[in-house]
């Protein structure tokens, strides 16, 4: 192992400890070099050390950094400016000679005479958790010391291309801790070159291995410029290949640099690699990627039949697999899909729901998913996941899993039936419709059902809060993990269960027969508007009511838009309103009574609740502020009110139409009677959906404020620097850091980061054991030209502007808006009562966002893929939420 200090360092006294050094192509240039049986061309790496020292003393380089410092990511222009005066003082300053002469030494050993790649390795590249690929710079073919040099200056430079700069800005790195190191590699002049990646870029498959090729120079791939062939590799085996016509390859000239060259005409449609090259690039690519431990990215060239390794990095992009803990083919489904909520959670998160749920659930990603292998290994079991509960809800994972069921090598069948294997996903899940054969679980239901289980439910989070208080310590956890037992009654009880199916069922029900006897479709959407008992549409008309409280101060309303326009910093901001110098007799206390009011009844709620380590509304009661002011602006006096009354005489009079229509039908008095006891049914019982949602969170934030005294503790204590440090602990662990008084850093910091990369990624709704992400499709044929598809979920159309809001915070709605976002959890029903439809990526026909769209009267379309991306924000469009498309006018 060569020094350390050193400004340069050939590859084989390079490994992945020096990554800081050598930089992230460096690094793994040392680390190829050291593994048996791969070629990589011979060479060294100008250490970050030597950059370093160009930089560090150079004060025209560092008062430009500074002016860079300040800047945001889409201040272009000024980043421009000031990137090619940081790019041009580099390359102005001259080499120190004490490197230049270790450069000479390196050179002379590689043998001076060759060409030489020159390439950027940036400390922040190529690394883990983010690619930085094809950033900075890269020269082919560079001949004679002074050039090399001159090109090492040059790479250095490249650091600061305006590409480069953005990157970083956006993401969060510093650029005065980013160095680059340059690597000097003797140049392979090569027949064919290409790229190796060895799980599928396509469809994340790790079991196949995907190769392209071309003719000359990798760098006309890598860059775009030529069509490649693409081979496909599964455990040895060849399974696909698609052959290009290679117009163009880029070769090198003698002298140095490169050129583009026409192939032969007879040449273009050759296969570029031999089926036997294809199967040893393979071999040496399932070696490279054993020895990083992960799955690689890696350029290869081929020169007089050897196999010449230049570069692997880790694929930073694939979404990791759940672990079985067996070798047998699995099939994984999607929580947050069925959820809403599709962000990464926190340890602490994942294993609380993990702790509450029946179904056999796996993690990944920060994600959850629920492993359905047993279910579609038998004929009963499939047809209830694909006509009865997640595809009857889904047709993207209905699709999903009739591609699986299609290939009938991957999951082994078993004979008969699984039972009646309810797979819950969580409390409240809905997507479990019994068959439609059997559409109602409760033929003769008390009409106190309802309240009776919402009082019961009452009774048993108010025994909690108190018994909870006298508990701490250890005799904490262990009462949580007792309580946890109750909550598990409470998500999965029978009876509740029964109401929930029942009002389900019969919207089902109602949907059903009146397309078949009047030609109607979704006639049940409107007969749900306003039904009682709906705790989370019940929320959203209650912030109008704090609305119409606030609403005759206008010096409590200015105070708080100035709380809002200046970003709120401290959350006792309540408290001024009582100030008796400020507010107090000006509405200030009506207005404090009136949102802690509606903290008492909501105040678990927030976006992504089913998260416990999420900010609720009562620990940052600021998360409304927007939305009331928005209220304030867009609604007159009594509109709460105003809006359930509208509800419900649309849903009076949807009824009497109906059942006047039936009755002129053969057998139309039968009809009509049994319709109206099925609108019975939906009216006093799918209100219920909604609830076991809202108990479960009741008794999570119970939980959450127990366990974050006991965090507040180890602070004081200095076990941990920060109650949130125990947001990155699973319940067990937090529990031994209780136990032992001690807390071990390295795993907190760890996942930290684990948890900003999970962030990054898009969880699938469906992926299997081998890591490949099976994606459904909308099977068509109907839509207008250019229209979005999706699911249909709540009946009308709607036109208006579009406002694309990611997070809940930045709402700033007018009326007859039209939201886009991502996923809807019942906290963002609060925004619903402002808008006049409804478009999200994620959702079925039973998720939270589309009972409420359909309680309130909103046409909505769900499952719309990558719609907060397809639609810009201030767009119009028109949403059509009775046949599930979205046109961008």
């Amino acid at each position: 192992m060569e020094n350390k200090s050193s400004y340069v360092l050939g590859f084989h006294g390079i490994n992945k400890t020096l990554l800081a050094t050598a930089g992230g192509k460096g690094s793994n240039l040392g680390e190829l070099s050291g593994i048996e049986g791969i070629q990589v061309p011979g060479g060294f790496c100008v250490t970050t050390e030597a950059y370093k020292e160009i930089t560090g003393n150079n004060e025209a380089f560092n008062s430009l950094l500074d002016q860079l410092a300040v800047l945001k990511a889409d201040d272009r222009k000024a980043i421009s400016e000031i990137s090619a005066k940081i790019r041009k003082a580099i390359e102005e300053t001259a080499i120190p000679k004490g490197i230049e002469n270790e450069i000479t030494r390196h050179l002379e050993q590689t043998d001076e005479r060759n060409a030489y790649a020159v390439r950027s390795s940036a400390t922040a590249e190529d690394l883990p958790t983010a690619s930085f690929a094809g950033q900075q710079d890269t020269y082919l073919n560079i001949a004679g010391k002074e050039s090399i040099l001159k090109h090492i200056s040059k790479c250095w430079a490249s650091l600061y291309t305006d590409r480069a700069v953005i990157y970083r800005l956006q993401n969060g790195f510093d650029h005065r801790k980013v160095y680059l190191s340059v690597v000097i590699q003797k140049m392979i002049f090569p027949d064919v070159a290409g790229i190796m990646f060895t799980a599928d870029p396509v469809s994340s498959n790790r079991k196949v291995l995907s190769i392209d090729a071309s003719f000359g120079l990798g760098e006309a791939l890598v860059s775009g410029l030529v069509n490649a062939d693409n081979y496909k590799v599964r455990e040895g085996l060849l399974i696909d290949k698609k052959i290009s016509t290679k117009k163009l390859a880029i070769y090198a000239l003698k002298d140095g640099g490169t050129k583009e060259q026409e192939i032969e005409p007879e040449k273009q449609n050759k296969q570029a690699l031999t089926d036997e090259q294809i199967i040893q690039l393979e071999q040496m690519g399932r070696k490279i990627e054993e020895h990083f431990g992960n799955p690689q990215d890696i350029e290869w060239c081929l020169a007089n039949d050897t196999f010449y390794i230049v570069q692997s990095r880790s694929i930073t992009t694939l979404f990791p697999i759940p672990e079985s803990g067996d070798k047998e083919n699995h099939v994984y489904i999607s929580v947050g899909h069925q959820q809403m909520m599709t962000d990464a959670m926190k340890p602490l998160g994942l294993s609380f729901w993990l702790l509450t749920t029946r179904a056999p659930m796996r993690t990944a990603g920060g994600r959850l998913f629920i492993d359905i292998t047993s279910m579609l290994a038998t004929p009963a079991g499939r047809e209830t996941l694909l006509n009865v509960t997640l595809g009857k809800s889904d047709p993207l994972i209905k699709d999903a899993l009739t591609t699986i069921i299609g290939r009938e090598d991957f999951i082994n069948s078993l004979p008969g039936d699984p039972g009646s294997s309810r797979e819950e996903s969580g409390p409240g899940k809905s997507n479990n419709a019994v068959s439609p054969a059997n559409y109602e679980t409760l033929n003769d239901y008390d009409p106190t059902i309802v309240s009776d289980l919402i009082r019961s439910n009452q009774t048993s989070t108010e025994a909690l809060k108190q018994n909870i208080q006298t508990r701490s310590g250890s005799d904490l956890f262990d009462f949580i993990l007792e309580d946890i037992l109750q909550l598990r009654k409470i998500a999965f009880d029978p009876q509740s269960f029964s109401v929930l199916m029942t009002g389900i069922n019969a919207s089902f029900w109602i949907n059903e027969k009146m397309n078949e006897w009047l030609g109607e479709k979704n006639a049940a959407d409107i007969l749900s508007q306003s039904v009682p008992n709906n705790v989370t549409s019940e929320m959203g008309l209650a912030l109008l009511n704090v609305a119409d409280v606030i609403r005759p101060y206008p010096e409590v309303i200015d105070y708080l838009s100035r709380q809002v326009d200046g970003g709120i910093k401290n959350d006792n901001f309540l408290d001024e309103l009582v100030n008796p110098d400020s507010y107090r007799d000006d509405g200030g206390q009506e207005t404090q009574d009136a949102i802690y009011d509606y903290l008492s009844k909501y105040g678990m709620r927030c976006s992504g609740e089913i998260d416990i380590t999420k900010t609720r509304w009562s620990e940052k009661p600021s998360t409304l502020v927007p939305m009331i002011l928005s209220n304030i602006k867009n609604f007159g006096p009594g509109a709460g009110k105003q809006k359930f009354e509208q509800g419900q005489q649309e849903a009076l009079k949807k009824e009497q139409e109906l059942l006047d229509r039936l009755k002129q039908l053969p057998d139309g008095e039968q009809k009509a009677t049994e319709t109206k006891r099925m609108i019975g049914l939906v009216r006093n019982l799918s209100g219920y959906r909604e609830y076991p949602k809202y108990a479960f969170i009741s008794r999570y934030f119970v939980y959450k404020q127990a366990l974050l005294k006991e965090a507040d503790q180890l602070v004081q204590a200095n076990v941990i620097h920060e109650k949130e440090d125990v947001y990155y602990l699973s319940f067990e662990e937090f529990h031994e850091v209780v136990r032992a008084n001690k807390a071990d850093y390295q795993i907190i910091s760890k996942r930290r980061e684990e948890f900003k990369s999970y962030e990054k990624l898009n969880p699938p709704r469906v992926i299997t054991s081998d890591g490949e992400i099976i994606t459904g499709k909308y099977k068509r044929e109907d839509l207008p030209a250019g229209a979005v598809a999706g699911l249909a979920v709540s009946s009308g159309v709607i036109e208006g502007r579009a406002r694309v809001i990611l997070n809940m915070e930045d709402a700033d709605l007018e009326d007859g808006d039209i939201l886009v976002t991502t996923f809807t959890d019942p906290s963002w029903t609060t925004l619903f009562i402002s808008i006049k439809g409804l478009v999200t990526e994620v959702g079925g026909l039973m998720t939270h966002g589309a009972v409420i769209a359909r309680e309130y009267g909103l046409p909505a379309v769900v499952g719309v893929e990558n719609a907060a991306r397809l639609i810009k924000d201030g767009q119009r469009i028109r949403v059509n939420g009775s046949d599930g498309y979205v046109e961008i006018l």
